[in-house]
């Protein structure tokens, strides 16, 4: 008979004799005498040193957790403050004179930094405070939509008459074809030298596969309800009818860009038969066509023109807080829609 708690010596389940060292420094020193391995009790020792170890995880791994969360809370604190504390700084210096500015940056699209939403909002607010001496439209774009031009063309023209403040257009590296579009609504236009302007023109481009196909052996099954629902598909042929109507569609188009242009340019406009082409020119060449006015930088303007040196933008543009509620409203907005998967049922 062998004694409680005690296995035999040389049977097959006694424990390592290194077993209750892996643990040692897991249970707290309390200065008692360790059972050997083998005496009464040992088993014990083993499970309290096990259990002290599962308990400093434990609260190790809740310590990290309320660390990272104080980490998060400290950030979302700055984030707040700095947000708070330049809408407070902006307010407050707006009530002096100053140069409201107004980027046009990019593709001019609706979705874009430079959409017509982002740019009028912009210029409302630019054009209402009392402190706005004149607007200029920072550009730099190759273009875009016309229909999102138009309307911001459309706008600048009204704000101008509503409240009698002066639009400048001031060109960084490009401001072409819809770009342009709007610049022509400004009482002047002033580029560097080396500035591109004009593309006064009007593009419908894409492609066409279909000899590519018939060499392939590749047949286009295409149906639709009218005959003309798919002329702009590149898997399918042209016809000379429809290459037609989609040309005086961009004729017009074109049409009302030079009538913006003309209006809005009057007799500083030296046009010729280049002018509405869709070639541009450097800045100095630009106000040689009379496309432009005059060389100069928005500093420039702010100061000689404006008379009013301090520059306060009123660019619409996500801050920091705005950019994390999105990505953080996504990610609930696709757990929600995996959560709502899960209860419809699926055929597969």
């Amino acid at each position: 008979m062998t004694e409680p708690n005690q296995f035999p010596s040389g049977g097959s389940e006694q424990k390592p004799s290194a077993t209750p060292d892996l643990w040692a420094q897991a249970a707290p020193n309390t200065g008692a005498k360790e059972p050997a391995p083998g005496a009464p009790g040992w088993e014990r020792g083993v499970l309290e040193k096990l259990a002290f170890a599962a308990l400093n995880e434990q609260r190790a791994a809740r310590r990290w957790r309320t660390f990272t969360r104080l980490c998060w809370l400290v950030f979302f604190v700055i984030v707040a403050w700095v947000v708070m504390s330049r809408e407070m700084a902006a307010t407050a210096s707006k009530s002096a004179p100053h140069t409201a500015v107004v980027d046009i940056k990019g593709e001019i699209a609706a979705g874009t930094d430079a959409s017509a939403d982002n740019v009028v909002a912009a210029m409302r607010s630019a054009f209402e405070d009392e402190g706005s001496r004149g607007v200029v439209l920072l550009i730099d774009s190759p273009g875009g939509s016309p229909v999102q031009a138009g309307i911001i063309n459309d706008e600048v023209r009204r704000l101008k008459a509503k409240h009698g403040k002066p639009v400048y257009a001031v060109v960084e590296e490009t401001c072409a074809s819809a770009a342009y579009y709007i610049a022509a609504a400004a009482d002047d236009i002033y580029v560097d030298k080396a500035s591109i302007v004009g593309s006064i023109g009007v593009l419908m481009d894409g492609f066409g596969f279909t000899g590519t196909m018939e060499k392939l052996g590749v047949e286009r099954r295409l149906l639709t309800a009218g005959e003309n629902k798919g002329f702009l598909d590149p898997f399918s042929p042209q016809t000379e009818k429809q290459r037609a109507f989609a040309q005086t569609m961009l004729d017009q188009i074109h049409q009302q860009f030079i009538t913006v242009v003309k209006e809005g340019r009057g007799e500083r406009l030296k046009a010729t038969q280049e002018t509405f082409s869709g070639l541009f020119w450097t800045g100095q060449q630009a106000v040689e066509l009379g496309l432009a006015d005059q060389l100069g930088s928005l500093d420039f303007v702010a100061r000689e023109v404006i008379k009013a040196e301090e520059i306060i933008d009123y660019t619409r543009r996500e801050n920091v807080a705005e950019r994390l509620a999105k990505r953080f409203g996504a990610a609930m907005g696709a757990g929600a829609v995996q959560a709502a998967r899960s209860f419809v049922p699926q055929v597969r």
